[in-house]
């Protein structure tokens, strides 16, 4: 019988480099937004506007990532 924490185990295994990479871009966009806000010292609405953005820019981004890859191998099999 496998229990929840072993299976979620044995998906990060699975995916380790995607769980790295979303672990990194949160980190970093986390760290920007503050950077910012420490210099500019905005509303908070503002600061909380920008976090939620980060959801957009990281969906944003790989999709676009996915796409390239996509035309990637389309170039490579013509």
């Amino acid at each position: 019988m496998v229990t929840p924490v072993r299976e979620w185990i044995a998906n990060a295994r699975e995916d380790k480099w995607g769980v790295i990479v979303d672990l990194v871009f949160a980190i970093v966009w986390v760290t920007m937004v503050d950077l910012i806000f420490q210099v500019i010292d905005g509303p908070t609405w503002a600061y909380y506007m920008l976090m939620l953005a980060g959801i957009v820019a990281y969906f944003g981004l790989f999709w676009n990532l996915e796409l390239a890859k996509g035309g990637q191998e389309q170039d490579t099999r013509q």
